[in-house]
């Protein structure tokens, strides 16, 4: 399959099975065409975002003892992982002439989000939820229109999103295994591991792109669009091994975790 076929079946389809599917051919990119983009991904009905403030708030803590609870977080983890996955799709499409390598190695990933939307969509069926139950909001599509080039997209959703989820995946995997939920646990566990490699790619790609004279962090941080912010690249359990082998230097990491609002 062409990556730009891909790319547009993820982005364009109403079908949520279409969209997450796992691919049973392998990808080329030998006609990447012209660039386009589009103001919302295409989704069904039942996942169309929510207005502003109107989706519920991710539930934490000891309320997850509750299998409601945990269904509701799965749900808003894979509204996540599906916007990570369309944002992806619309990168691919809206920077034609990135470097293959960069184009195929974004395509590998984005089989990692169709890979993790899946999980969180199955679990909160088993949980009592259909996904699209509730409705989702659409935080990461909208901050990902800013982007204006393959700097600022790996800057942001790589390094912010994705790197704030090296913790976030952690602490609910904490709260899962309090709750005696082991499946839940384990898919935290599965993409805790898969986010340091989605991070290395984010830091790899930054530092292609960022002149020699910028150190990682300043030029991060000049790509980053308000309110985004380094602190929106941590959560509460600061995960520095992690981040280590992402292949973050200790300034980078330091700045981080000491980074004040």
């Amino acid at each position: 399959m062409e990556l730009r076929k891909f790319a547009e079946q993820v982005l364009l389809s109403e079908d949520l099975e279409q969209k997450i599917t796992r691919l049973k051919e392998s990808l080329t990119d030998n006609a990447p065409g012209d660039a386009i983009r589009v103001a919302q991904p295409a989704r069904p009905a039942s996942l169309q975002f929510a207005a502003r403030r109107t989706a519920p708030a991710m539930p934490k803590g000891a309320s997850l003892g509750d299998p409601a609870r945990r269904a509701l977080a799965h749900h808003v983890m894979a509204n996540h992982e599906l916007q990570a996955l369309e944002v992806m799709a619309m990168v691919l499409l809206a920077f034609p002439t990135a470097p293959q390598d960069f184009r195929m190695g974004l395509a590998a990933i984005m089989q990692d989000e169709q890979r993790h939307t899946r999980m969180h969509v199955q679990r909160c069926q088993e949980l009592g939820m259909q996904f699209g139950d509730r409705p989702v909001n659409g935080w990461i599509w909208q901050k990902a229109m800013e982007y204006q080039s393959e700097l600022e997209y790996v800057a942001g959703l790589p390094l912010v999103f994705e790197g704030a989820n090296l913790d976030h995946s952690v602490e609910f995997e904490q709260y899962f295994v309090a709750a005696g939920d082991r499946r839940s646990a384990a898919i935290m566990r599965a993409i805790h591991r898969d986010e340091i490699h989605h991070v290395q790619f984010g830091l790899t790609w930054l530092r292609h792109w960022k002149t020699p004279e910028q150190s990682d962090w300043d030029a991060w941080t000049q790509a980053l669009h308000w309110p985004i912010r380094p602190s929106k690249a941590r959560g509460d359990v600061f995960q520095r091994e992690a981040r280590l082998a992402a292949g973050l230097n200790q300034d980078f990491i330091e700045r981080l975790e000491n980074f004040a609002e």
